[in-house]
């Protein structure tokens, strides 16, 4: 079994060898999926354009079907399921760096709203809208062919209106479902959802957070609360359990070598707890879903 961990392991899968900074699909039908659950290191936009898939994030399982559109943020842990016959889906990779270069204001992707589940938004729109997304994207695979003076500048605008036209749909969404509303609103639950994508492997003290960004723990777990319906110390531990499934995934890493990467004292402790949170030991998991080395 073998984990894919960046855009370029994920394309190779599909024998797509891309060096560059974003990746643009054709759009045609897609056959064959990797089965193994992968961590994304880059940023995803996918529009269902025909037929459906079942797809498993962060260990919740939805089906997209047309007219639909994911997007994820970089630590999106996905897992394809089944498809139909037709299923044809247009997606776009891109690496925030790319993206940012030259902007002043590291968050500003953050700011949009896109992320409504933490980390990651499917939305099921109207056929108008996913039109307007599929276009963008026809028009970015266009430009990216042609290389000139000023290419990059051109597609960074793109990808920007690409976003942007994301955010206002997921924005109408919202409106008109105002249990979502309150959800990834908070600037402040923005920037601790991305410190914690950066630092789960090292820090999981919620004082660490609340240190780096200048706010009482008090204030951390109330805005926390609001915007996610969680505390600080369930959001950690719901990205240290993601950390553990994708290295559980690896069969090359023993339970032993996994605590210690995950900053946990002992097996033991690291076993104790992943079957909190699961149910299973990390042995009787990686049983579950035939894990060999």
């Amino acid at each position: 079994m073998v984990t894919y961990e960046n855009l370029h392991d994920t394309l190779s899968f599909y024998s797509i060898d891309c060096r560059q900074s974003y990746y643009i699909s054709s759009g045609k039908p897609i056959f064959e999926f990797p089965k193994t659950p992968f961590r994304m290191d880059y940023y995803a936009l996918c529009v269902c354009t025909a037929g459906e898939i079942h797809i498993e994030i962060d260990r919740q399982k939805y089906k997209v079907d047309v007219h639909s559109f994911l997007i994820a943020a970089p630590s999106t842990i996905v897992k394809f399921g089944k498809t139909s016959n037709d299923f044809t889906m247009k997606l776009l990779f891109f690496d925030k760096n790319f993206l940012i270069k030259n902007i002043s204001n590291p968050f500003i992707i953050e700011k949009m709203n896109l992320f409504s589940k933490g980390s990651y938004s499917i939305i099921k729109t109207t056929a108008k809208n996913s039109s307007q997304l599929q276009n963008l994207l026809d028009y970015l695979d266009k430009k990216s062919k042609k290389q000139g003076k000023f290419t990059e500048e051109i597609i960074r605008t793109i990808i920007f209106n690409l976003l942007l036209e994301a955010a206002e749909i997921i924005e109408q969404e919202n409106s008109s479902n105002p249990d979502k509303k309150e959800e990834g609103k908070k600037d402040l639950y923005l920037k601790f959802s991305k410190l914690i994508r950066e630092n789960i492997t090292r820090e999981r003290m919620v004082q660490f957070y609340a240190d780096q960004l200048h706010v009482s723990n008090k204030y951390l777990i109330e805005i926390i609360k609001k915007a996610s319906g969680k505390t600080p110390h369930e959001v950690i531990d719901e990205a240290l359990l993601k950390e553990a499934y994708v290295m559980l995934g690896n069969p090359d890493m023993t339970i032993s070598e996994i605590a210690f990467e995950l900053q946990f004292n002992s097996a033991s402790a690291f076993g104790r707890f992943f079957k909190k949170h699961t149910t299973l030991s990390p042995s009787e998991y990686r049983m579950k879903e035939n894990i060999q080395s």
